[in-house]
């Protein structure tokens, strides 16, 4: 398997945990016990994981040639929560089609 792509499934997992840490933990804690600073530390990594969702996924993109469709769906689920768990999962499931 490509190492980018294990790479990009790492990435497309941690940002789903950090996506579900930050709204299910890290804002209530923010907003329900005033509480702001695990919003600074986790927002910051979910923001670094973001960018390198998107940017290992641009290079998956031009190293294996995936269909445009392809990149925006996984780049849309990106912004959805807990759908980078979809990606993940659905590159493992499918043995890393190209």
């Amino acid at each position: 398997m490509n190492s980018c792509l294990i790479w990009f499934r790492r990435i497309a997992f941690w940002e789903g945990v950090s996506t579900v840490v930050l709204f299910g933990i890290a804002m209530p804690l923010k907003y329900g016990a005033g509480m702001p600073e695990p919003v600074t530390y986790v927002g910051w990594a979910h923001g670094l994981l973001f960018m390198l969702y998107a940017g290992l996924l641009a290079l998956n993109w031009f190293k294996l040639r995936w269909k445009p469709s392809r990149v925006a769906i996984y780049f849309l689920a990106s912004l959805v929560p807990l759908a980078p768990f979809w990606v993940e999962r659905s590159l493992k499931d499918k043995n890393a089609p190209v």
